[in-house]
Protein backbone atom coordinates (compact mmCIF):
# COMPACT_ATOMS: atom_id res chain seq x y z
CA UNK A 1 0.00 0.00 0.00
CA UNK A 2 1.25 3.40 -0.98
CA UNK A 3 0.84 6.10 2.10
CA UNK A 4 0.94 10.02 1.18
CA UNK A 5 1.51 12.80 3.37
CA UNK A 6 1.75 16.54 2.03
CA UNK A 7 4.28 19.11 4.34
CA UNK A 8 4.11 22.78 4.35
CA UNK A 9 6.01 25.20 5.77
CA UNK A 10 3.50 27.31 8.66
CA UNK A 11 2.72 30.62 7.72
CA UNK A 12 5.52 32.97 8.08
CA UNK A 13 8.11 30.22 7.27
CA UNK A 14 7.21 30.14 3.63
CA UNK A 15 10.74 31.38 2.74
CA UNK A 16 11.03 29.53 -0.33
CA UNK A 17 7.69 30.08 -1.65
CA UNK A 18 7.69 33.84 -0.80
CA UNK A 19 11.33 34.01 -2.63
CA UNK A 20 9.52 32.09 -6.13
CA UNK A 21 6.77 34.23 -5.65
CA UNK A 22 8.71 37.37 -6.28
CA UNK A 23 10.88 36.11 -8.53
CA UNK A 24 8.02 35.11 -10.65
CA UNK A 25 6.66 38.69 -10.26
CA UNK A 26 9.61 40.58 -11.29
CA UNK A 27 11.53 38.09 -13.20
CA UNK A 28 8.95 36.88 -15.72
CA UNK A 29 7.28 39.64 -15.19
CA UNK A 30 4.11 37.92 -14.20
CA UNK A 31 1.45 40.55 -11.93
CA UNK A 32 -1.29 38.25 -11.58
CA UNK A 33 0.21 36.03 -9.57
CA UNK A 34 -1.34 37.03 -5.94
CA UNK A 35 0.76 34.27 -4.09
CA UNK A 36 1.68 30.26 -4.02
CA UNK A 37 2.20 27.60 -1.92
CA UNK A 38 4.95 24.76 -2.14
CA UNK A 39 4.24 21.66 -0.45
CA UNK A 40 6.59 18.36 -0.07
CA UNK A 41 4.65 15.40 -1.22
CA UNK A 42 6.28 11.89 0.48
CA UNK A 43 4.74 8.64 -1.20
CA UNK A 44 6.00 5.79 0.93
CA UNK A 45 5.45 2.20 0.21
CA UNK A 46 6.62 -1.11 2.37
CA UNK A 47 5.75 0.14 5.83
CA UNK A 48 3.32 -0.53 8.03
CA UNK A 49 0.36 2.16 8.64
CA UNK A 50 2.17 2.76 12.50
CA UNK A 51 5.17 3.22 11.21
CA UNK A 52 4.18 5.77 8.57
CA UNK A 53 2.16 7.64 11.31
CA UNK A 54 5.52 8.20 13.29
CA UNK A 55 7.64 8.90 10.49
CA UNK A 56 5.09 12.03 10.00
CA UNK A 57 6.61 13.71 12.96
CA UNK A 58 9.79 12.46 12.82
CA UNK A 59 10.75 12.15 9.19
CA UNK A 60 8.65 14.34 7.13
CA UNK A 61 8.06 17.27 8.80
CA UNK A 62 9.31 19.13 11.53
CA UNK A 63 5.68 19.81 13.98
CA UNK A 64 7.01 23.35 15.01
CA UNK A 65 7.69 24.11 11.49
CA UNK A 66 5.40 22.52 9.86
CA UNK A 67 2.02 21.88 8.72
CA UNK A 68 1.06 18.50 7.76
CA UNK A 69 -2.08 17.30 5.22
CA UNK A 70 -3.09 13.85 4.20
CA UNK A 71 -5.20 15.00 1.11
CA UNK A 72 -4.36 18.13 -0.68
CA UNK A 73 -6.66 19.90 -3.40
CA UNK A 74 -7.27 23.47 -3.83
CA UNK A 75 -10.65 24.17 -5.52
CA UNK A 76 -9.39 28.37 -5.14
CA UNK A 77 -6.13 27.91 -6.92
CA UNK A 78 -5.69 29.06 -10.48
CA UNK A 79 -2.87 26.01 -10.90
CA UNK A 80 -1.91 22.71 -9.04
CA UNK A 81 1.02 21.19 -10.49
CA UNK A 82 3.67 18.38 -9.23
CA UNK A 83 7.40 18.34 -10.16
CA UNK A 84 9.24 15.24 -9.28
CA UNK A 85 12.87 13.78 -10.39
CA UNK A 86 13.32 12.05 -13.57
CA UNK A 87 13.75 8.36 -13.54
CA UNK A 88 17.43 7.59 -12.63
CA UNK A 89 18.16 11.43 -11.29
CA UNK A 90 19.49 10.91 -7.20
CA UNK A 91 16.62 12.46 -5.19
CA UNK A 92 18.31 13.61 -1.77
CA UNK A 93 14.66 14.19 0.07
CA UNK A 94 13.47 10.59 -0.67
CA UNK A 95 16.45 8.71 0.15
CA UNK A 96 17.06 10.49 3.65
CA UNK A 97 13.66 9.91 4.14
CA UNK A 98 13.87 6.28 3.46
CA UNK A 99 16.95 5.85 5.73
CA UNK A 100 15.43 7.39 8.53
CA UNK A 101 12.65 5.17 8.49
CA UNK A 102 15.09 2.23 7.91
CA UNK A 103 16.63 3.66 11.17
CA UNK A 104 13.82 4.05 12.71
CA UNK A 105 11.99 0.69 12.19
CA UNK A 106 15.37 -1.41 12.54
CA UNK A 107 14.37 -3.41 9.37
CA UNK A 108 14.05 -3.04 5.52
CA UNK A 109 14.26 0.30 3.92
CA UNK A 110 11.21 1.58 2.15
CA UNK A 111 10.44 2.65 -0.77
CA UNK A 112 10.06 6.57 -0.77
CA UNK A 113 9.39 8.92 -3.49
CA UNK A 114 8.96 12.66 -3.64
CA UNK A 115 7.31 15.67 -5.58
CA UNK A 116 7.19 19.81 -4.57
CA UNK A 117 3.39 20.84 -5.64
CA UNK A 118 3.07 24.32 -6.67
CA UNK A 119 -0.39 25.63 -5.87
CA UNK A 120 -0.90 29.19 -7.87
CA UNK A 121 -3.21 31.71 -7.28
CA UNK A 122 -4.44 34.87 -8.32
CA UNK A 123 -5.51 35.52 -12.21
CA UNK A 124 -2.85 34.06 -14.28
CA UNK A 125 -3.89 33.05 -18.11
CA UNK A 126 -2.75 29.50 -19.42
CA UNK A 127 0.10 31.24 -21.21
CA UNK A 128 0.94 32.76 -17.63
CA UNK A 129 0.73 29.06 -16.10
CA UNK A 130 3.26 27.79 -18.91
CA UNK A 131 5.88 29.76 -18.53
CA UNK A 132 5.56 29.50 -14.72
CA UNK A 133 5.87 26.19 -15.21
CA UNK A 134 9.16 26.34 -17.34
CA UNK A 135 10.37 28.84 -15.09
CA UNK A 136 10.24 25.85 -12.27
CA UNK A 137 10.67 22.56 -13.78
CA UNK A 138 14.20 21.93 -15.18
CA UNK A 139 13.95 19.06 -17.87
CA UNK A 140 17.60 18.10 -17.06
CA UNK A 141 16.40 16.46 -14.08
CA UNK A 142 12.96 17.15 -13.43
CA UNK A 143 9.42 16.56 -15.15
CA UNK A 144 5.89 17.53 -14.61
CA UNK A 145 4.21 15.06 -11.80
CA UNK A 146 0.78 13.33 -12.01
CA UNK A 147 -1.03 14.68 -9.47
CA UNK A 148 -3.06 11.01 -8.55
CA UNK A 149 -1.39 8.68 -6.05
CA UNK A 150 0.06 5.89 -7.79
CA UNK A 151 -1.14 2.23 -6.81
CA UNK A 152 2.76 0.94 -6.57
CA UNK A 153 5.94 2.91 -6.59
CA UNK A 154 7.93 0.30 -8.31
CA UNK A 155 8.85 0.98 -11.68
CA UNK A 156 8.72 -0.33 -14.72
CA UNK A 157 10.70 0.52 -17.51
CA UNK A 158 10.60 -0.89 -21.46
CA UNK A 159 15.00 -1.94 -22.00
CA UNK A 160 15.88 -0.54 -25.19
CA UNK A 161 16.75 -3.94 -26.97
CA UNK A 162 19.26 -1.76 -29.58
CA UNK A 163 20.88 1.40 -28.28
CA UNK A 164 20.29 4.28 -31.28
CA UNK A 165 23.66 5.86 -32.93
CA UNK A 166 23.71 9.54 -33.72
CA UNK A 167 26.17 10.60 -36.95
Amino acid sequence: MVYRIFVEKKQGMRAEADALAADISSFLQIKGLESLRILNRYDVENITNELFKESVGEVFSEPQLDDVYSQFSDSDAAAVFAVEYLPGQFDQRADSAAQCIQIISKGERPSVRTAKVYALYGSLSDEDILRIKKYVINPVEAREASLDKPETLALDYDIPTEVQTLH
